[in-house]
């Protein structure tokens, strides 16, 4: 069987949903970089691969995904074993609006595009940058805070990880990127810590990535 190949940026947030996702899973991968800064993503080939130019991209079983969203769904419904959601609809449900909460609501507009965007069209200072950045965590670090006391235990949502916790360690990484006060958001600090204690999540950090600079 071919192994599967991850199209990835060692600091996006999405394929570091899809690279812990596959370390939980177990399931062996081959890196394939995609420097966005230097605009890899905008190249012929790339496109061929993805056509909206994002990353990541997993070739897998015969097929080419994109979102990583859309991804960690896949893995989840042809590697139920170990899960990353609850076997109940309800607790289902909850976790994939945790998840979406971050993934929907919190990343699209903090990323790197839409940083460029702010520096670039819209003339803004690095100063303007980073209060935008905070400003879009912070509600949703607040509403996630509060999801987490009504519905979590070791992790986001009962006492196992799931696809909340997937998308909740690459936040909070990008949240001390930006140098964010996680002082009012205690539950989501130690779910943090929990899950990168965890082989899975630590192999999947972006220091650890092929194409983090030394």
């Amino acid at each position: 069987m071919t192994k599967p190949v991850l199209f990835g940026y060692y600091r996006s947030s999405a394929a570091y949903r899809v690279r812990a996702a596959l370390a939980w899973k177990g399931i062996e991968y081959e890196t394939r970089p995609v420097h966005l800064v230097k605009g890899e993503h905008r190249g012929d080939d790339y496109l061929d691969i993805q056509p909206q130019g994002l990353v990541p991209a997993l070739l897998i079983d015969g097929h080419t995904l994109g979102q990583s969203m859309a991804i960690l769904e896949y893995l989840e419904e042809t590697h139920p074993d170990p899960a990353l959601l609850p076997k109940d609809p309800a607790g289902r449900a909850k976790v994939r609006w945790m998840a979406e909460l971050i993934a929907a609501d919190i990343h699209p507009i903090n990323n790197l595009r839409v940083g460029s965007y702010l520096r670039g069209v819209m003339g803004q200072g690095e100063e303007a940058v980073v209060s935008w950045m905070r400003h879009w965590m912070t509600q949703g670090f607040t509403a996630l805070e509060e999801l987490v006391r009504l519905h979590g235990g070791l992790f986001c949502h009962g006492d196992a990880p799931s696809l909340a916790d997937i998308c909740l360690v690459p936040q909070m990484y990008n949240a001390r990127r930006f140098e964010l006060d996680l002082a009012d958001y205690p539950s989501l600090v130690t779910i943090d810590a929990r899950c990168r204690d965890l082989p899975a999540f630590a192999s999947a950090h972006p220091d650890r990535q092929v194409d983090c600079p030394a």
